[in-house]
């Protein structure tokens, strides 16, 4: 990465688990994220705290830029139009813009201890007591309106701590906290055509950032006596609801209870000094990088047309920057999107080329196995053919001379050949059936071994086999060679016999 000098890949896994849950979280680039953990010390909860809040200046930093760029001498003389500065100080004052705050609200999963029913009976007595002088004591701040905010500035946590949590209200979690509040809206004005957002306070802080909105923080005091008139007149009239449920203004509005721990925190941070009371949050580039400011604060009861008025004028002066960083964002997400298209369309070329190259290779392999099957083949045919040579050399040096004419048992035999010859041959009557098996497949060097006088042994490690059959016509016999039997026995006095090749086909129609 160019502005943070490292690459991902390089972070440590804790490092990297910190990045992941960051941008999760603020949806910001890693090449900003990873500067902004760098200064939180990789802490992911500073570092969020100082996106949504913004980030102070750095001491060190500022110490090294000043040594590095040192001020420029100041003029020996200085011109000044105090009545000009006077007046444009006057008329034209800066809008103060403060930092929206984050407020530290209960876990969703916090167990809330509930004591045992004795342990509550025995406590009876103290709780009334501390209740009639609570009491008391708010009727005595009604009296005395300036009591109450100076014991807000000048109590200690603890105490506040106490006065949230001793109003009788169930603490519960965030979102279950905006679920009553808007349940408890909705029954005591019919209506929730506001839309309240229903989850914490941070999370609408998150929400409006990320969606780059403005969210409109309304704080209620249902003890206040112009809390429902101001409700019904004011934040329920057709003038603001239209204006706050228009697309066009990107408004949220998020409420709470200041009875509730949360809205409570909320009103405090916000410096809330009347009910009921409406802020206006927004995002402020000019003021902080990851800032959300409170651009406009509307205390006690107004009219709708002066609550518009002021939601107008605050939406209208903080508008422009929120496009540009629309603007900005559109082009970043246009830009991801088109980086990951194109990742996606490689992956995808790669993948067909992976693919192709598979298949090359498989195919490659396959006719490489069929050639080498073929040559194995081959040469298994040629040890055939020489073993059957040797063999039926052999052979036919062993086969029985044909008997003379004189011996009357003999028995005559026809044979026909596979290539059309006809054999006409007579055999003694206590031949084997395998010597015709053997004259027939001899036949062929018959001849020739009548010429030679060499003898040739029986060749070793050779087991043969007949490929063809001697079968009768009519009616049809098989004469099988591994049945054995005499011919006398098996053909009788003489026969025509048809020699049938074997192979699988003929097999598989015998089976």
């Amino acid at each position: 990465m160019s502005s943070s000098g490292l690459d991902i890949s390089q972070l440590s896994e804790n490092e990297q688990s910190a990045l992941g849950t960051y941008t999760a979280v603020t949806g910001q680039e890693p090449s900003e994220a990873i500067p902004l953990l760098r200064r939180s010390q990789w802490n992911v909860q500073i570092a969020i705290s100082k996106f949504f809040d913004g980030e102070g200046p750095d001491p060190v930093e500022e110490a090294r830029a000043a040594l590095n760029n040192p001020p420029p001498p100041r003029p020996a003389r200085q011109a000044q139009n105090l009545m000009r500065d006077d007046l444009n100080a006057h008329f034209s004052p800066a809008p103060r813009v403060d930092p929206a705050p984050r407020v530290e609200t209960q876990p969703e999963n916090q167990v809330v201890y509930r004591p045992s029913f004795i342990v509550a009976l025995l406590f009876t007595p103290f709780n009334l007591l501390y209740r009639l002088v609570w009491g008391g004591f708010r009727i005595f701040g009604a009296l005395f309106p300036f009591l109450p905010r100076f014991f807000n500035s000048t109590a200690s946590n603890a105490l506040q701590g106490a006065r949230r949590n001793t109003n009788g209200r169930r603490a519960l979690g965030p979102q279950d906290t905006a679920a009553r509040f808007i349940r408890e809206f909705e029954e005591e004005y019919e209506s929730n055509s506001i839309g309240f957002l229903e989850n914490g306070y941070n999370m609408a802080l998150e929400k409006a950032h990320r969606d780059m909105k403005f969210l409109l923080v309304v704080l209620l005091a249902p003890e206040h006596d112009d809390t429902s008139d101001w409700v019904r007149d004011t934040l329920l009239s057709q003038e603001v609801t239209e204006f706050v449920n228009d697309p066009q203004n990107d408004v949220l509005v998020w409420g709470g209870n200041v009875q509730d721990s949360e809205a409570y925190q909320v009103s405090n941070s916000l410096r809330c000094t009347k009910f009921p009371f409406a802020a206006v949050i927004v995002h402020t580039p000019g003021v902080s990088s990851t800032a959300m400011s409170v651009v406009s604060r509307i205390s006690g009861t107004t009219s709708p047309t002066e609550f518009v008025e002021k939601l107008r004028t605050a939406i209208s002066q903080n508008r422009e920057p929120l496009e540009r960083i629309r603007s900005t964002r559109a082009e970043q997400q246009a830009s991801r999107s088109l980086r990951e298209e194109q990742d996606s369309a490689y992956e995808r070329s790669l993948a067909i080329d992976r693919e192709r190259a598979r298949q090359r290779r498989e195919a490659e392999a396959a006719r490489q196995r069929e050639e080498q099957e073929a040559a194995e083949r081959a040469v298994a045919e040629e040890k055939r053919i020489h073993d059957l040579g040797l063999w039926k050399q052999w052979r036919a040096q062993n086969i029985a001379e044909e008997p003379s004419a004189d011996l009357k048992d003999a028995v005559r035999i026809s044979i026909r050949l596979p290539s059309g010859e006809r054999v006409i041959r007579r055999f003694a009557p206590d031949t084997e059936i395998e010597e015709l098996y053997a004259f027939v497949e001899c036949y062929d060097l018959m001849t020739e071994l009548q010429e030679k006088t060499t003898l040739v042994e029986k060749p070793k490690g050779i087991e043969h086999h007949y490929g063809f059959r001697l079968v009768s016509p009519m009616p049809r016999t098989v004469y099988d060679v591994e049945a054995g039997g005499l011919i006398r026995e098996k053909v009788g006095r003489g026969g025509n016999l048809l020699v049938e090749p074997i192979d699988d086909d003929s097999d598989e129609e015998e089976v």
